[in-house]
């Protein structure tokens, strides 16, 4: 009998329920042609929108659905001109970072032959690395807390053993899991700035710590201005790296402009026994309605989650699919030919996604 995952769903503001409903969908059918797993779906309301309704932005009953789901699907949240009275954003997916101690960020970065690029790769390279991101501490520990007068402000970057240390276990892992399936090279970077920042240094000795731990996999360091720079000369060396939250934040956006843009940029927010998966990109209020956002990002989001859900679970018909369906995107993109418009294209929503669908149907 297959193993049955419940999958909470946050459809989001803007274009999210746009592109939530088209990848739900496909991970619908997947379930059911599969024979390994049955995935149930159920709907978690919350966000701004939710918040301009009814006056609640996180329901009490949407965050115990989240909490008691195997993994959790969150499209884009957030709008502009919808704040709370204190005039700061609603961000239910930092919240649920918050609560189910969600601390590596995944950002995975790639480019398949023939795909656009900002980039002139050389003939035959390609773009395949992963990002992990602290999501709980670093830079963003005082987050709305900073303490500011009238002649200096002040934040507080934080960084602790406890969390570093489940990061780096979770990122040598990760990397393991890579090699193991072809993806990557075994090595792993430590991105930091440790030559200037006492509490970098203390963030390299836990890694080295760490890396002491697998010798079948590499580990080396990169100060994170030089990371900046190697992400734009030379991105195909790459193959995991892990770095403290602020600079995860920033070079998270700029892998995502190597791909093309936000549009194919998937992520997810990983806990010892949670899991978060979401595009990368906003609720793009500007475009809502008309049927032209990009799904790419949430369906690649939505194959993080099964390959996750398959690795934890021992699940190889989840792995599997969840390699086809990412592999069924990065086939759409390089092809070039059902691209939506911020990628260069012409399509809509449901037609992109469509095309992905046929790919998977297929493969």
């Amino acid at each position: 009998m297959a193993d049955t995952f419940e999958i909470a769903v946050f459809a989001g503001d803007g274009i999210g329920p746009e592109i939530t409903g088209p990848s739900v969908e496909i991970l619908r059918e997947m379930s059911d042609r599969a024979s390994g797993y049955t995935l149930a779906f159920n709907d978690a309301p919350a966000g701004a929108a939710h918040y301009a309704q009814t006056g609640e932005s996180f329901p009490t009953q949407s965050m115990e659905i989240a909490k008691k789901a195997d993994a959790i699907l969150l499209s884009a949240m957030g709008l502009p001109e919808v704040r709370y009275p204190d005039g700061t954003e609603i961000s239910p997916q930092i919240d649920l970072r918050k609560a189910l101690t969600l601390f590596a960020g995944v950002r995975p970065v790639t480019v398949r032959s023939g795909q656009r690029t900002p980039l002139n790769l050389p003939e035959g390279k390609e773009i395949d690395f992963v990002l992990i991101r602290e999501s709980t501490e670093g830079l963003f520990h005082t987050q709305g807390k900073g303490e500011v007068s009238e002649n200096e402000a002040r934040e507080t970057l934080l960084i602790t053993r406890d969390i570093s240390e489940k990061l780096f276990q979770f990122t040598f892992q990760l990397a393991s899991n890579r090699k193991a399936a072809g993806r990557g090279s075994g090595r792993v970077t430590c991105v930091d700035k440790a030559n200037v920042f006492r509490a970098f240094a203390f963030f390299r000795d836990m890694f080295d710590a760490e890396a002491g731990q697998h010798p079948n996999l590499s580990a080396d360091h990169a100060y994170v201005d030089a990371t900046a720079l190697w992400m734009v000369q030379k991105p195909w060396d790459f193959d995991v790296l892990v770095t403290e939250n602020m600079f995860g934040d920033i070079l998270s956006d700029l892998g995502a402009g190597l791909m093309g843009g936000l549009g194919l940029a998937p992520s997810a927010d990983i806990g010892l026994e949670h899991a978060v998966f979401q595009p990368c990109h906003g609720s793009a209020p500007d475009i809502a309605g008309q049927g032209v956002a990009n799904p790419m990002a949430m369906i690649l989001s939505a194959a993080m989650m099964l390959d996750w859900l398959g690795i934890k679970h021992d699940n190889p018909s989840m792995i599997a699919d969840g390699a086809k369906l990412r592999e069924a995107v990065e086939q759409v993109v390089a092809e070039g030919l059902v691209l939506t418009r911020d990628l260069g294209g012409t399509a809509g929503t449901l037609e992109a996604a469509a095309a992905v669908r046929e790919r998977v149907s297929h493969a």
